[in-house]
Formats: C-alpha cells, sequence, structure tokens
C-alpha cells in the first residue's frame, strides 16, 4: 500500500483532511469539463463543516474528492495523513474502510437485509468478532429497538435513514460524510435526524463534512464553505453569521 504522504510540517498533520489546489475536469465529447478549479481546504479533526451552493455548483463532486470516491485531476488531498492522489483504487478502499463512514440522501440501505444485519454487515468486513453487539447498541441509541428484525421497505424514511446512521457511527468513522442527509426527509424527521447526528458527533468526535442545502443543517456547523462554478467563495452573510473561514483559493 501507498505509504502516508510526506510531511513537512507538522500543521498538515493535524488535520483530518488536507486538500491543496485540487481540481477535477472530465471529458466531454472531446473536450475538457472543468467541474472544480483551485480549491484549498483545511479540516480539523472533530470539526463540523458544511459544503453550501447551488444545484450542479461542483459539491458533491467535491465530497466525493475528499472523501477518496474519485480521483483529482491535479492537485493533492491527505485524508488521515494519506496521500490519496498516490494511491490505488484499492488502497483507497483501504483508507475509507479504516476512517471514513457515509450517510447519503437515498439511504443505501440492502433491501434483503433486516435493519440490523445492514449495521452488522461493515463491522463484520472489518473483522469484528462483537458485531452483532455493537450494532444493536446503535440501533437501540437511535430508538430502534422495536426494529432490529424489520427490513428498509417496512421502515419510514426518518427509520431508514436512523438506520443508515447506525451503520455509519457503529464504524467509528474519523471522518463521516453525508450528501444531502434530510434531502428526502420531512423538516420535523429532518430535525430529529440533525439532532442524533451531531449527538453522535460529540460523543465520538467524528470530524463531520456535509453537502447540503438545509439552512438548519448548515447552521448547526461550525462553519461552511460556498461553492460556485466549482470553485469556494465568500458568501454574502459572511460576516453576520460568522460562520464562513474564507480558504484560500489559487487560481
Amino acid at each position: 500500500m501507498s505509504q502516508p504522504v510526506n510531511q513537512s510540517s507538522t500543521e498538515q498533520t493535524s488535520y483530518a483532511i488536507f486538500a491543496d489546489d485540487i481540481g477535477k475536469q472530465v471529458d466531454v465529447k472531446s473536450q475538457k469539463l472543468e467541474i472544480l478549479r483551485g480549491i484549498s481546504l483545511k479540516i480539523k479533526q472533530g470539526e463540523s463543516l458544511a459544503i453550501v451552493g447551488r444545484s450542479g455548483s461542483g459539491k458533491t463532486t467535491l465530497l466525493g474528492l475528499l472523501a477518496g470516491l474519485d480521483t483529482v485531476s491535479h492537485g493533492s488531498i491527505s485524508l488521515m495523513n494519506n496521500a490519496l492522489e498516490e494511491m490505488s483504487e484499492d488502497e483507497r478502499a483501504s483508507v475509507r474502510a479504516s476512517h471514513v463512514g457515509f450517510v447519503f440522501q437515498s439511504f443505501q440501505l440492502l433491501p434483503s437485509m433486516t435493519a440490523l444485519e445492514n449495521v452488522m454487515l461493515p463491522l463484520e468486513l472489518k473483522g469484528d468478532a462483537f458485531a452483532k453487539k455493537s450494532a444493536q447498541e446503535f440501533l437501540i441509541r437511535l430508538g430502534l429497538d422495536d426494529r432490529l428484525g424489520h427490513y428498509p421497505s417496512q421502515l419510514s424514511g426518518g427509520e431508514q435513514q436512523r438506520v443508515a446512521l447506525a451503520r455509519a457511527f457503529a464504524c467509528k468513522p474519523d471522518i463521516l460524510f453525508a450528501d444531502e442527509p434530510t434531502g428526502n426527509l420531512d423538516q420535523e424527521t429532518g430535525q430529529k435526524i440533525i439532532d442524533l447526528m451531531f449527538e453522535l458527533n460529540e460523543a465520538n468526535s467524528t470530524t463531520l463534512i456535509m453537502v447540503t442545502h438545509d439552512e438548519l443543517l448548515a447552521d448547526r456547523c461550525q462553519r461552511r464553505v460556498h461553492i460556485d462554478a466549482g470553485r469556494i467563495v465568500p458568501e454574502e452573510h459572511s460576516v453576520a453569521s460568522n460562520k464562513v473561514e474564507l480558504v484560500e483559493c489559487k487560481a
């Protein structure tokens, strides 16, 4: 496996994610389409960060790059002191398995498995001898003690998202990536999921990085970055909200 990124200073090693001048291009009809450019981010361990912006601005692409689900066209990303751009897909998968959890808008639960089995699966893949016990504890903690044997089709949207949260946090990730985690939920249920997410974040000191259009969720984060046309830009209300840390954007 690729060696961890060679750090020249203690600054870089103090961050859960250190992204330097990253960009992403794709080929479209023999032309290069630039999705992201000149993005630099420093995200501390235990920090909560909201990535906001209009649809099509590049938010989800950025999330995928930071999580190692996709590769940069240029620039570098260090995730828990691992240089993602130097790794193969198998190596990045190993890093994700060791450090990363995911919560998606569409829940991504396996329909043929019960709530308990969905949460147990990643634990079993990691060789956790206490997978069942850990899965039960997280599901009970999220108020699903009477839903352990239910399949996703038998659960409400809010219950499915709580199963997804239990699955993500049961592996005790260093970083949790969430892509519109309340997008398919009504306001009341979405607020409950937000509360649960930050409660678990505080209890486990997990770094939270979220793409969201939900202002309630974004306001709960310690800071936010605004993406527009593939670049980080200041928000109009950055001074008033005191929630935006201007991040260097390289041309």
